[in-house]
């Protein structure tokens, strides 16, 4: 069987952690498209990100449903929004339920709350095998080797 990477990124850091597992081990990807723009930067990015996760918003995605069966396990990236899952990751296991896989889930923050957001994941996500969880903070900033190590070593522990 083979593995798959699901991500959302707003600026880049949730697509940096998919890129790295990718090169670690061979893995399909498919990145989250929403069609509502958010900016990147500002005031503005924290205030809709946030409205739409306490407003539970599902935010309608450019990508085609995707035939989740030919993969057992699946990598789910995600920034961290007002302590959840983005948005459009809501749309996407909205639009592709997920039974019977085995999870690892990732998330990228500015300063916490990904605890909560993979306890959030994992409620959503009933009848999977969750096989591990990494945080990374703001790893766009972090020395790129060091990144890699945390993800290698992460990734170690999981497959």
């Amino acid at each position: 069987m083979k593995s798959l990477v699901v991500y959302y990124s707003l600026g880049g850091s949730t697509q940096l952690i998919a890129s790295i597992i990718s090169q670690k081990i061979d893995v399909d990807i498919l990145e989250i498209k929403s069609a509502r723009e958010i900016p990147k930067k500002g005031f503005m990015k924290y205030f809709l990100g946030g409205k739409s996760v306490i407003f539970k918003e599902k935010p309608r995605l450019l990508n085609d449903k995707i035939d989740l069966d030919e993969y057992d396990t699946i990598f789910i990236g995600t920034p961290v929004w007002a302590g959840s899952y983005s948005s459009p990751i809501a749309s996407f296991i909205s639009k592709n339920p997920v039974k019977g896989k085995n999870i690892a889930l990732f998330a990228c923050h500015s300063g916490g709350g990904a605890d909560k957001c993979f306890e959030r994941l994992e409620s959503v996500m009933p009848g999977n095998e969750f096989i591990g969880n990494s945080s990374y903070n703001l790893p766009l900033k972090v020395r790129f080797e060091d990144i890699v190590d945390q993800v290698y070593s992460w990734i170690d522990s999981v497959v």
